[in-house]
């Protein structure tokens, strides 16, 4: 039996990261010693916690539990260091009390910087998930680069979420790290996120939608998710339009949906956390919508309902075509097109026996290829292959007769960015 450390940047809800990492922890922990350190107080199942308190939240695009959180291209220097200085004292607390075979790292920056120099100081191994919300940052800001290359080159695997992921973040940094890169997508519990008639009632006493077709979007409202190419669809769409979510672009969708004279959208704002409250409003959708306008790198909520018999109507972008098959669980439509939106929306919602025939395929997808059992078990032979009992720190004198910790052989120097 091994002991891993999980490391997260978010809370536990309110992102596909944070959705990914306790999923996770809790399936590896029904195996194993199980520790995870998030800035985030909610227990969750077969894991330790530690909870890190930050000098203040911060995401790289927004996130709906922090709704006036800063963001990473605009931190100061001093703030980046307060942060990495925040989670490097948690980390350290966490690794002398749980004292891990080996950590887990999710997103390639800050909490990889901070594994680097655990590794250099405790000899524990570490791999790193890439989840692609981080990488925009990295193109756009300097600051990040040269830290998180170091991070990379002392991991011992990296693991992108979608092959897209992987083209991107190895983009990123010239070709290099390609070798360590193994694509792991998020995954599902297919035993909670299962179709529920009950719950779908629920939903229709709360939004008055009883005998009316529905169609849903969760997730964060920003720029990146599309949603106002949803809200241009949604006056020639038969049926409800339901929108699940927060994020600085509520304001705009809304005015826009106003401007439109919508009176079929139902703005429900971030569900909050639990399986409990997303797999009604799942069940309840005839089909679900994610109009992602960048490359997404996978999507978790698009595998969410695609397990709960709901058929999608997403884009070609980033990772998602691993999980969708056109015309077999979903259908593509191009970005930023609300016309096909409109087209293949009602072609699912003007055609009972297709769109329940598609429901079942979406739920066989995930069950094959997407659950969390076999999410978790392509991660264990990893942990087993580098997991290694923490040694002490080897100490030395240096030529004043100070003692010291070893150095650490130091990354080679980076292509030039740009």
């Amino acid at each position: 039996m091994m002991r891993i450390l999980y490391l997260q940047t978010f809370p536990f809800w309110g992102s596909g990261s944070g959705t990914y990492a306790r999923h996770l922890a809790s399936e590896v922990g029904l195996h194993h010693k199980v520790a995870i350190l998030a800035p985030d107080t909610r227990p969750i199942e077969h894991a330790k916690l530690y909870t890190v308190t930050l000098p203040f939240p911060v995401a790289y695009t927004g996130h709906p539990e922090w709704p006036n959180c800063k963001l990473y291209t605009d931190l100061k220097s001093m703030e980046i260091w307060e942060l990495y200085d925040a989670f490097l004292r948690s980390a350290i607390k966490a690794v002398d009390e749980f004292k891990p075979d080996i950590i887990h790292v999710h997103h390639a920056f800050p909490l990889a910087w901070v594994a680097a120099f655990i590794k250099d100081t405790y000899n524990i191994n570490y791999v790193v998930t890439i989840h692609g919300s981080e990488l925009p940052t990295l193109e756009k800001d300097r600051r990040y680069y040269q830290p998180t290359y170091d991070a990379m080159y002392r991991a011992k695997c990296i693991f992108p979420n979608s092959g897209w992921t992987k083209e991107w973040f190895v983009r990123i940094f010239k070709g290099n790290f390609h070798e360590k890169c193994k694509v792991i997508p998020g995954g599902v519990n297919i035993h909670k996120f299962i179709h529920t008639d009950s719950g779908a009632k629920d939903v229709d006493r709360k939004l008055n939608l009883h005998g009316k077709p529905v169609v849903l979007f969760t997730g964060k409202l920003t720029k990146y998710k599309g949603v106002e190419y949803l809200i241009g669809a949604a006056k020639k769409i038969h049926g409800e339009v339901v929108i699940a979510g927060e994020g600085p672009e509520r304001g705009r969708l809304e005015a826009k949906a106003q401007q439109l004279g919508l009176t079929n959208v139902h703005w429900v704002g971030h569900l909050g956390a639990g399986v409990q409250k997303l797999a009604p409003y799942y069940s309840r959708a005839d089909v679900f919508v994610a109009p992602s306008v960048w490359d997404e790198p996978l999507g978790l909520v698009i595998l969410e309902s695609m397990s709960c018999r709901t058929p999608v109507v997403v884009t070609r972008k980033g990772g998602i075509p691993l999980a969708v098959k056109e015309g077999y669980n979903g259908f593509f439509v191009r970005p930023r097109n609300s016309a096909e939106i409109v087209e293949m929306v009602n072609k699912l919602l003007d055609n009972h026996e297709l769109r329940i025939k598609m429901g079942q395929n979406a739920r066989d997808s995930v069950e094959k290829k997407f659950s969390w059992e076999l999410i978790a078990s392509h991660f264990e032979k990893t942990y087993e292959k580098y997991a290694r009992k923490p040694n002490p720190v080897i100490m030395n004198l240096n030529h004043n007769g100070i003692v010291g910790m070893a150095a650490a052989e130091p990354a080679p120097a980076p292509p030039a960015k740009g």
